[in-house]
């Protein structure tokens, strides 16, 4: 008896960790903030540069937070720190394909960040604030995967990526980006070219599918009760205990 006891005390210790682990994603969010601000107030080499690190640092850490089997942790995070090793060098060069390729592995390991911090947040049985931390860092590595994409497409083509010959680098990237994911559509930075407008329109609709489907998943799952509401008595309402309906009753 004792040692079936001990078993099955093991055996729930073993599954709690399983169920529970993961999941924060307060470090994320202000890593993504700051990176979204380091890329708006410096110049445009430098956040080129850093932010292929930082997004890295993303992936690494929205990969702790997602509870996958081993040895994908492993396999996922050598694969990141050998990919940006290479694609970093290979953007020192400052060809334009080099950097084309930073920004697609900057795309890549962003779209494999957001779909690791969502599926985490949607397994969550309860919505903390740990929930609400993951729905935002989730949305902000959306935009700043769409806008690495729009740089990528810029140094593939032969044509300006915006119309009326708009500077395009990292911050006006981010900045139309956002707008489009918001669908604020300021006006001030559009496409040039169809294919460009494309992916942002594909943009839109996932920045509205987003709102549409997690986030109200999360205030829903808020406004769920903890507890059933208890059924009503049989009988009028208000008929228990001589109510109003009685003294109708005795009225009629």
């Amino acid at each position: 008896m004792a040692h079936t006891g001990k078993r099955e005390r093991s055996g729930t210790a073993t599954k709690a960790p399983a169920a529970n682990r993961g999941g924060r994603y307060g470090l994320l969010l202000l890593l993504l903030i700051g990176t979204y601000l380091l890329a708006a107030f410096s110049g445009a080499k430098l956040a080129t540069e850093v932010q292929v690190l930082l997004f890295a640092f993303v992936l690494l850490i929205a990969l702790r937070n997602s509870p996958l089997p081993a040895p994908w942790p492993l396999v996922i995070g050598a694969a990141t720190v050998i990919g940006t090793a290479v694609t970093f060098l290979a953007s020192l060069s400052g060809s334009p394909n080099g950097k084309a390729a930073e920004d697609l592995w900057k795309a890549l390991i962003l779209l494999m960040a957001v779909i690791m911090v969502v599926r985490r947040v949607l397994a969550k049985r309860t919505v903390t604030i740990q929930s609400i931390y993951g729905a935002l860092s989730a949305y902000i590595i959306i935009g700043l995967m769409f806008a690495s994409s729009f740089a990528a497409i810029n140094y593939l083509s032969t044509s300006d990526f915006f119309a009326d010959n708009e500077p395009a680098n990292t911050q006006t990237f981010q900045y139309f980006s956002f707008t489009t994911l918001t669908t604020l559509g300021y006006g001030d930075f559009t496409a040039a070219e169809s294919g460009s407008r494309s992916i942002a329109v594909l943009e839109a609709l996932t920045g509205q599918i987003f709102l549409a489907t997690l986030v109200a998943r999360l205030v829903a799952a808020y406004r769920t009760p903890d507890q059933p509401e208890q059924p009503e008595p049989p009988g009028r309402p208000g008929s228990a205990d001589g109510g109003p309906a009685d003294d109708d009753e005795r009225r009629e």
